[in-house]
């Protein structure tokens, strides 16, 4: 986040003092900003890959043009600033760096992004002080939608998407059912996937509301009522182009139905959905285009805690180096495995061929070890028994990540719905091509200790971590099809009755006995 402004832009609203001032600063921040991007170098490959690949967080290769632009349209407000090196600066840095710090060590890559985002921030503030970075308020604070965040949203929005098509589908004497996220009509069914539960535009119209409340409205109340009409909006014309594409479906086929669906979801939608909230907001703008962005003269005073700039931009970098080279020695923790280890016996149960009607595994590609079997016992019941151990964990060699798991991204099964865990593992119905559908159930142990939250998991590797403590983790996961006159979810409480304690079992099977 490099602040340059050239001299000709300073020169009608500052003196030869100010321009100097702007000179020296803003190159030391240009410099200190590209150390800190080749320092982190990881995290910011991965920021560009995000922006650059991801449906859901393409707007973000936006944000950084957005930021320049808010810059420039302050400039000669700025100019009648001068810029200095500010010691307190340095508290924002720490904050950035111990952040990212937690994120490097239980694993989470969104700790990591905002981390680094901040310390851009805190070199903001540290080498430019305080009175210019009140001056930058918002263009720093909208920063932060340069990080990558939102995915939490997809599946509440799925369960809205549902509630919304649903009657809007009987409303028009569609005879459709719906079971979880799957909608079924006589001539085939729909999935309410992540990807189409509209979490894509509410995530960026969260950014592009935020841009238009600041610009064009200077009333709390009015940017308010925007951002709610912003937000609003996005999530009921998604509800209304997957009634329409379902109801085009039962009118003509699925397949022509589903091929318009892509063209105007990825290249209509969002447009018009902005447009209409840009057009519904427009009548009650009350910024002044020409009114200042901030009140120069308040900020002309001489701030306290002032150092110099070369030595603002040294404590800078080597703050920021001290969190690296932790998180360093921290990865270099890996618990020494057995070359071999083997599925367990269960009392009762034996070793039978794979499931080719309904194969399904885990996903782990960066485990030490992954087993998977299946076991029969005798009586008609059958299980799916997976287990991925790990004996250290660091960024692409996680537990628990996006596209690893029960479900692997763009797998053949999908989610259904979540269902009561099972003997304290977390349960979920998924389903494949063919009308195929499972019960899986999902444990982590970690640390010593057994859950089946996700977080709970990122935790748990940061206490591990950050004490010292025995960094295997293992993920295990008992999965039985779904099949008529057999209960799958009894299967499974009997499975995991005859193997005994699902820690034990992990233990045993972790240590290779």
């Amino acid at each position: 986040m490099t602040i340059a402004f050239p001299a000709a832009a300073f020169k009608a609203d500052a003196g030869e003092g100010a321009v100097a001032a702007w000179r020296r600063q803003g190159g030391l921040l240009g410099g200190v900003a590209l150390i800190l991007l080749i320092l982190f170098g990881h995290d910011s490959a991965d920021l560009g890959r995000i922006w650059w690949t991801s449906t859901t967080f393409g707007h973000c290769l936006f944000i950084g043009p957005v930021i320049g632009w808010l810059v420039w349209q302050r400039r000669h407000d700025l100019a009648r600033l001068r810029p200095v090196g500010w010691a307190p600066g340095l508290a924002i840095i720490l904050l950035g760096g111990g952040g990212w710090l937690m994120g490097a060590a239980a694993s989470v890559a969104l700790a990591r992004h905002l981390g680094l985002i901040v310390m851009l921030q805190g070199a903001v503030v540290t080498l430019l002080g305080p009175q210019v970075a009140r001056g930058l308020l918002f263009p720093l604070a909208y920063a932060f939608f340069l990080v990558p965040f939102g995915e939490s949203l997809e599946t509440p929005l799925q369960g809205v998407t549902v509630a919304m098509v649903m009657p809007m589908l009987h409303a028009v004497g569609v005879p459709a059912s719906v079971d979880g996220v799957l909608i079924t009509i006589p001539n085939g069914y729909f999935e309410v996937a992540e990807a189409c539960s509209g979490a894509k535009f509410v995530i960026a119209m969260i950014a592009y509301g935020t841009l238009v409340a600041n610009v064009a409205y200077v009333s709390w109340p009015r940017r308010i009522a925007f951002m709610a009409m912003a937000l609003l909006v996005p999530i009921i014309a998604n509800g209304v182009r997957a009634f329409g594409t379902i109801y085009a479906a039962h009118l003509t086929s699925v397949e022509a139905a589903t091929g318009m669906d892509h063209i105007i979801y990825g290249w209509v939608f969002f447009g018009l959905v902005m447009a209409a909230v840009i057009a519904i907001g427009w009548r009650w703008f009350d910024r002044d285009p020409d009114a200042p962005w901030f009140d120069a003269a308040a900020l002309r005073s001489v701030p306290r805690f002032r150092i110099d700039g070369m030595i603002a931009a040294t404590l800078v970098l080597t703050s920021a180096s001290a969190f690296a080279a932790w998180a360093g020695a921290l990865s270099a923790q890996v618990a020494r495995l057995p070359d071999r280890i083997m599925l367990p016996g269960v009392p009762g149960w034996q070793r039978t061929n794979a499931n080719l009607v309904a194969p399904w595994a885990p996903y782990y590609p960066g485990a030490d070890h992954f087993l998977a079997g299946r076991y029969a016992d005798g009586k008609g019941a059958a299980i799916d028994l997976a287990l991925a151990v790990f004996g250290s964990q660091r960024d692409g060699k996680e537990l628990v990540s996006f596209g690893t798991g029960a479900l692997r991204e763009d797998d053949r099964w999908v989610r259904i719905e979540d269902l009561p865990d099972i003997a304290g593992g977390a349960a979920m119905r998924i389903t494949a091509p063919g009308h195929i559908e499972r019960i899986v159930v999902t444990w982590y142990r970690i640390g010593g200790n057994l859950t089946a939250s996700p977080r709970a998991v990122k935790l748990e590797t940061l206490k591990a971590k950050l004490l010292g403590m025995p960094p295997i983790a293992v993920a295990v996961h008992i999965s039985a099809q779904i099949l008529p006159g057999r209960d799958a979810r009894a299967a499974i409480e009997q499975f995991v009755q005859a193997a005994g304690p699902i820690d034990r079992l992990v233990d045993q099977v972790a240590s290779g006995h």
